[in-house]
């Protein structure tokens, strides 16, 4: 059991999505037999539907891995948006970049390298949706950047925000992970109780956390 959901309810869910073709299968594939961290198959689609529905035109994306929910988005938005998203390990910047480039996306798609927070600091342009998904223990110190860099009308969606059960039972919480926990408490507890600020913590997958302004 994830901690999030029972299994019987994953794997229920799961079923009733219907599997991947082409670009999203290849590297869905590529991630499963190399052990690479990608959102999970019911946040995958919660964010394609989200992406479908709000039909933004400007993403930012706090973690690229190797491109797969970038790609994801851009094909949801009916190859419309452009997404700039950041990622600091050299490894998964070199993989993203391939996968970018073998599928033709380098205008689409733009992979700033380097430390988020520090990355987000230097911004300065307005994006109508922005998908966190790196940096667990920083979402609280992404979070004023991202509402600075965030149109008015605009959403963000922060995955693993339950993390794995840990964030609402003390009973699942690992030790080595209390810091990681405090600061998504934290991060929760900012959005939820900021009056110009609604959001919604959604138990699918890991947790998702989706933000507007009121």
């Amino acid at each position: 059991m994830s901690g999030i959901t029972y299994d019987y309810m994953e794997s229920y869910i799961r079923g009733l999505i219907p599997e991947n073709v082409g670009i999203l299968k290849e590297l869905e594939d590529y991630a499963k037999e190399n052990k690479v961290p990608i959102v999970q198959k019911e946040t995958a689609k919660f964010l394609e539907f989200m992406v479908s529905f709000q039909k933004p035109l400007k993403i930012l994306e706090l973690g690229t891995a190797i491109g797969y929910s970038a790609i994801m988005m851009y094909e949801a938005s009916g190859k419309l948006a452009h997404i700039t998203t950041i990622e600091r390990s050299e490894e998964m910047i070199a993989m993203a970049e391939e996968n970018i480039k073998r599928f033709s996306l380098e205008d689409n798609i733009k992979v700033l390298k380097g430390d988020c927070l520090e990355i987000l600091e230097s911004l300065d342009e307005e994006y109508d949706m922005i998908f966190m998904d790196a940096g667990k223990g920083h979402y609280n110190h992404f979070l004023p950047h991202c509402l600075r860099l965030l149109k008015q009308d605009g959403i963000i969606i922060a995955d693993n925000v339950l993390f794995r059960g840990m964030v609402a039972s003390r009973e699942l919480l690992q030790r080595r992970k209390i810091t990681i926990v405090k600061r998504m408490k934290t991060y929760l507890e900012l959005v939820s109780k900021d009056e110009s600020l609604i959001t919604s913590v959604i138990p699918m997958g890991d947790g998702i956390a989706i933000t507007k302004r009121r």
